[in-house]
């Protein structure tokens, strides 16, 4: 992660922490000239568009140097930090890395475990791969309707 994210990110937690104790910053991403910054926010019993406004209006200094959204994960949230991983045991994730491991960039599997620094995924046909978190550049939970449909629709 670059130094200026990692200062970005720390500079929203903090904000976040002061006004909205509750809220967890998931992931946030830069694009586009003039810059855009969106927000992926969380909260225990979910996001909605109040919530999102209320934490629009609270980074006024954020505002000022980008055009700012803010949203909550989604249905294919993504994964950053081990405590992430570590809830979604047993979901399908896709993982992008930023140097091949094994020959390859990209995995889809089942998550298997999760540490502080490496998760395993289980691929299809049953073979496994450990990829380390600080070499990964993306990763999200796969959304499926019928998981959804046989587990209830439960969310951590």
């Amino acid at each position: 992660m670059s130094k200026k994210r990692e200062e970005l990110e720390k500079e929203i937690e903090v904000a976040l922490a002061a006004r909205f104790p509750e809220v967890e910053l998931v992931d946030l991403e830069t694009r586009g000239q003039p810059p855009t910054l969106t927000l992926f926010i969380d909260r225990p019993g979910g996001v909605d568009l109040d919530l999102c406004s209320a934490v629009s209006s609270a980074l006024e200094d954020v505002r000022e140097r980008y055009a700012l959204e803010v949203s909550s994960p989604g249905l294919d949230r993504r994964l950053r930090k081990p405590r992430h991983f570590a809830a979604q045991i047993g979901r399908e994730v896709a993982v992008q890395m930023s140097e091949p491991v094994e020959g390859r960039r990209n995995f889809r599997g089942v998550l298997a475990a999760a540490g502080q620094d490496s998760v395993t995924l289980t691929l299809e046909g049953g073979s496994s791969v450990t990829l380390p978190l600080a070499a990964m550049r993306k990763a999200h939970v796969v959304y499926s309707y019928e998981t959804d449909r046989t587990d209830g629709g439960h969310r951590e």
